[in-house]
C-alpha cells in the first residue's frame, strides 16, 4: 500500500470525466507496496475501481486480458473494463459482487463451491486465448523460461537454502527442460484467495486483479494453489479441478513440482526482504514437501 490515500487530482480529474461526477473515493490497496486501489461510487450508487498498475507491463496485460478472455467469464464473475489509460498506467473497472476469500470465513462446503466454481471460471478462460502465432510461442516456451531463471533465483536466495535445497531445486528445474509438450492456455496467473471473490447472496465466484494473466502452460496456474491453500486442504484441490473439468496429468503433475520449487525460492528471497513471515513459511513448507516427496 502508497502513502497516498486518494488519486491524484489529474487521475481522479479523468475518472470522473469517464464515469460522471461527483464520485466518493476510498482507498482500496492491498497491504503491499505498489498497490494503489481506490473504490469509486457514484451518485446512483454504483460501485467501480480504479486501479494505477505498478508497472507498464502489469498494465498491458491486465488491459489485454480484459479486452480479450476475460469477458468469456461472464458478467459478474469478473470485472468489465471501462475505461484505461496509457498515461496513468490506470484502469477503470466495474465491481465484481461479494469479497475476497481471503477474507471470508465460510463453512467447509461454502469453500468447496468457492473453489469449484473458481476452476470452472479458469477454464472458460483458458480456452478463451488465441493462441496464434507469437502467443503459442510465447505460451511453449513458458517451462523453458522457468528452467533459466532458476539461477538467479538461486544466487537471490544464497545461503537462505542448504546445499541440499540447492540441489533439489537445480534438479527439478532442470527437468522442466525436458517435460513433453503440455495443454496450454491463457491463465490468470496469480490465482490467491484474495483474488477469488465470492457472494454469499448470490452463491457465486469470481476472479479480479489480471496483471499477471499470460499465455503459458496450463499447469503454470495451480502452482499458488498448490504451494498455499491446497497442502492442507486436498478438498479445495479437488473441487477446483472437478469444477476445471479435468485432472492434472502425469506430466503437469512432474512439472508442476519444478515450477513449485522455483515459487518456493522466490518466497525465501521475497519474504525476509519485505518482512513477510507467511510468504517465507510457505517457501520453506514448499522445500519441505518437495524433500519429503509428499508435494502432490
Amino acid at each position: 500500500m502508497t502513502d497516498s490515500t486518494t488519486p491524484s487530482p489529474s487521475l481522479l480529474g479523468w475518472a470522473q470525466k469517464e464515469l460522471g461526477a461527483p464520485l466518493t473515493v476510498s482507498d482500496a490497496s492491498h497491504p503491499r507496496e505498489n498497490s494503489r486501489v481506490w473504490e469509486l461510487v457514484r451518485r446512483d450508487g454504483v460501485r467501480f475501481y480504479l486501479k494505477v498498475s505498478p508497472q507498464p507491463l502489469m498494465y498491458e496485460r491486465e488491459t489485454f486480458a480484459l479486452r480479450s478472455a476475460v469477458p468469456s467469464l461472464g458478467a459478474g464473475s469478473a470485472p468489465q473494463l471501462r475505461a484505461s489509460s496509457a498515461e496513468h498506467l490506470a484502469l477503470l473497472l466495474t465491481a465484481v459482487p461479494g469479497r475476497p476469500l481471503k477474507e471470508l470465513t465460510l463453512t467447509p462446503a461454502e469453500e468447496c463451491e468457492a473453489y469449484r466454481q473458481g476452476g470452472m471460471l479458469l477454464a472458460r478462460l483458458h480456452a478463451a486465448g488465441d493462441l496464434s502465432g507469437p502467443r503459442r510461442r510465447e505460451a511453449e516456451g513458458g517451462l523453458q523460461a522457468a528452467a533459466d531463471s532458476a539461477d538467479k533465483h538461486l544466487r537471490k536466495a544464497g545461503d537462505r537454502l542448504t546445499p541440499a535445497d540447492h540441489k533439489l531445486v537445480r534438479d527439478l528445474a532442470d527437468q522442466l527442460r525436458l517435460v513433453p509438450p503440455l495443454p496450454l492456455a491463457f491463465i490468470h496467473g496469480d490465482g490467491w484467495a484474495r483474488n477469488l471473490m465470492w457472494s454469499r447472496k448470490l452463491a457465486q465466484a469470481g476472479w479480479v486483479d489480471f496483471e499477471r494473466a499470460r499465455f503459458a502452460p496450463a499447469v503454470q496456474e495451480f502452482v499458488l494453489m498448490s504451494c498455499g491453500v491446497w497442502a492442507d486442504r486436498p478438498d479445495l484441490r479437488a473441487a477446483c479441478l472437478r469444477g476445471y473439468g479435468r485432472g492434472l496429468s502425469r506430466e503437469e503433475l512432474h512439472a508442476l513440482k519444478g515450477l513449485a520449487a522455483l515459487d518456493a525460492v522466490t518466497c525465501l528471497v521475497w519474504g525476509p526482504a519485505h518482512n513477510d513471515p507467511e510468504v517465507t513459511a510457505r517457501g520453506r513448507r514448499t522445500l519441505d514437501r518437495l524433500m519429503a516427496g509428499v508435494f502432490a
